[in-house]
């Protein structure tokens, strides 16, 4: 835990932490913007590659809005997804949903692993932290893998609720010693393992 404090403050202090900063902005003026195109960005995402995902979700844009899920399917594999038809579905049985962003964080994370299909604890953690939610950990295996690296945890076979909550708490901590949202402390820790700021 010391080594990733350690690591973390250094990249507040330099370049990565003015990139960092900006895109948390960018997150809360996000949930002015179109939540449900994110909240598509974030079904894609799960078991596939973020990068690929952004550029998806660019290319598609209005179509998670009004493509049928055969021309959906169609046009996630035309670009490249991994999961084309079950994607589709997901996001076209996702529009029945009215999407209301609440106050209570965590309230509307248990409501979207609930209600939403494709969309579990880190897929729905990342969404808020996308729409301007601070507050939860995105656990994904780059997470993971770094939390296992510097011995804060040691990675489940499985990711149950009992245990991402658990784990999450590992990171609040980290993130109250660094005096830092748990969506600021999540783009550290994917910059210190990919070298890259994302969404």
């Amino acid at each position: 835990m010391e080594y990733i404090i350690k690591v973390v403050q250094k990249l507040k202090n330099n370049n990565v932490g003015g990139i960092i900063k900006a895109r948390m902005k960018e997150f809360k003026e996000n949930r002015m913007g179109d939540v449900f195109k994110e909240l598509c960005f974030c079904i894609l995402t799960a078991n596939f590659n973020a990068e690929k995902s952004i550029k998806i979700q660019e290319e598609i844009g209005d179509g998670f809005l009004t493509l049928s899920e055969t021309e959906l399917a169609t046009r996630l594999r035309q670009l490249g997804h991994r999961y084309p038809n079950v994607r589709a579905r997901y996001i076209v049985e996702a529009r029945k949903h009215e999407l209301k962003l609440e106050a209570d964080v965590f309230k509307m994370r248990e409501w979207l692993v609930n209600n939403v299909k494709g969309i579990g604890y880190k897929e729905a953690s990342h969404f808020l932290r996308n729409v301007g939610y601070e507050d939860v950990a995105i656990l994904d295996f780059h997470i993971l893998n770094i939390l296992e690296k510097y011995n804060v945890i040691k990675k489940p076979k499985s990711l149950t609720k009992r245990r991402y909550l658990e784990i999450e708490e590992k990171m609040r901590e980290i993130a109250k010693r660094l005096e830092i949202s748990l969506g600021e402390l999540d783009l550290y820790l994917w910059y210190i393992e990919t070298g890259k700021v994302l969404k």
